[in-house]
């Protein structure tokens, strides 16, 4: 039987301070690296998700010393050639950044594996990434019938080949994963973008002392450089954040301050699609961390105009274009989101997903090739909305609540845990109600 939540609020108005849990790209990240790494690392800020948990459970497994309290995690690495070879299989989850980042990182290891996922990461491509590591040298090889799904064994190469590779899609992730591989090649590996993506990866390594050299969109290493454990602090997650951003804009008088959230370039583009919106934007006060920005930032609500959402902007906001379907949807005038068809190989096809769920509640909006042409504004009604076992689609069906004039029922609601274990708790803190059960 499917789990269901209601979510319904009277007359709502958000208002208060919000420190949202640590952002997900940066703490996979840093157990991954810590991991890599001889000595210590101490992560404060670390997210509890269940995407981050595999992570961090899976590098146990390969025999490093992982202690967590709470957020704060403790690694005590021997370094990646010590590595042991798992007993069992590798296990993912839900989460594409484990195991897209993991074939990288498995590929120059000195260990034999198998990685694997649930029901939805075994759909997911892979090929966008083995494509690159195969011509490395690495050794990867599908345990199914499917070779762009997962299980994948990876039987890891002492040393790989270097590579120059042109991404012909811009994804943090296949940059991420050949950059770990490049750990371990020989020669200077180059990975270029048209449009620079996340670069949370570049940062962190630098922070672990890799020389990295980066030339417009594109980023260099060389092969066989030690890394050193250190200290990591990881901000609030912008793209958690986001739900609470679009409510603050879209529902009146409604203010909310985010206190300490990630301000990277290559993720605020959120902030500034609210701002081309409408949206009151304050930059209270910023920050930075070796090399991660972060700080303060207060949004209010306005009156909302559509926009057009696509070209570079896309991979600096790809995870929060589902929420900004449902703003666009309390705009007045025309959104249009292009540029997007990676949309469609995320948790699940996120264009026919939102599209569907969003036209349940009455919004006018209409799937094209690589995006939505919403129309706005539209009075949203209740019903019954599916997550598909997306978080972030999970998170969108209860923010739709605030503009709804009737309950929603989220079918499957714990898949919000992947990313955002709180998230119904600071809800009900900033609208100071409990949602209906």
């Amino acid at each position: 039987m499917v789990e269901k939540r209601t979510v319904a609020f009277h007359k709502p108005r958000l208002d208060g301070e919000l420190r949202v849990p640590g952002d997900k790209s940066i703490s996979h990240r840093a157990i991954m690296l810590g991991s890599i790494a001889k000595g210590r690392t101490n992560i404060s800020g670390f997210l509890e998700g269940e995407d981050c948990l595999r992570t961090l459970e899976i590098f146990k497994q390969l025999g490093v010393s992982i202690e967590r309290s709470g957020t704060d995690v403790s690694i005590d690495s021997p370094g990646m050639a010590e590595w042991k070879t798992p007993a069992d299989a590798l296990y993912a989850g839900n989460s594409g950044t484990t195991a897209r980042l993991m074939l990288g990182i498995l590929a120059g290891s000195s260990v034999e594996s198998v990685l694997t996922g649930d029901e939805y990461l075994s759909k997911r491509p892979m090929k966008r990434v083995t494509v690159p590591l195969l011509s490395m040298g690495a050794s990867i090889a599908a345990e199914g019938p499917d070779s762009d799904l997962l299980p994948l064994r990876i039987k890891g190469m002492a040393s790989l080949r270097a590579i120059d590779y042109q991404m012909p899609v811009a994804s943090a992730q296949v940059k991420s994963a050949i950059l770990f591989a490049g750990l371990q090649a020989e020669g200077t590996v180059t990975v270029s973008e048209e449009t620079v993506s996340r670069d949370h990866t570049e940062r962190m390594l630098q922070q672990f002392g890799v020389d990295l050299q980066r030339d417009g969109n594109s980023v260099s290493l060389k092969g066989g450089q030690s890394l050193a454990g250190t200290d990591v602090l990881v901000p609030g997650d912008i793209s958690s954040a986001a739900f609470f951003m679009v409510a603050a804009a879209m529902i009146p008088d409604s203010e909310v301050v985010f206190v300490d959230v990630g301000l990277n370039p290559t993720r605020t583009g959120i902030l500034d699609v609210l701002e081309a919106m409408g949206a009151q934007i304050e930059y209270i006060e910023e920050k930075g961390q070796q090399g991660e920005p972060y700080g303060t930032v207060r949004i209010s609500h306005a009156a909302l105009r559509g926009t057009e959402i696509g070209g570079d902007m896309i991979p600096r906001l790809i995870d929060e274009l589902p929420t900004l379907a449902l703003l666009a949807t309390q705009a007045e005038g025309r959104t249009v989101i292009k540029d997007a068809e990676e949309l469609r190989v995320k948790e699940t096809d996120r264009i026919k997903a939102v599209t569907t769920e969003l036209k349940k509640l009455g919004a006018s909006i209409e799937e094209t090739e690589d995006g939505m042409i919403i129309e706005g504004p539209t009075s949203l009604t209740g019903g019954t909305l599916s997550s598909y076992g997306d978080h972030r689609l999970g998170m969108m069906a209860a923010i739709a609540a605030l503009a709804a004039s009737d309950a929603i029922t989220i079918e499957d609601p714990a898949c919000i845990a992947i990313s955002y274990p709180s998230f119904f708790e600071d809800l009900e803190k900033l609208t100071g109600s409990e949602d209906a059960e």
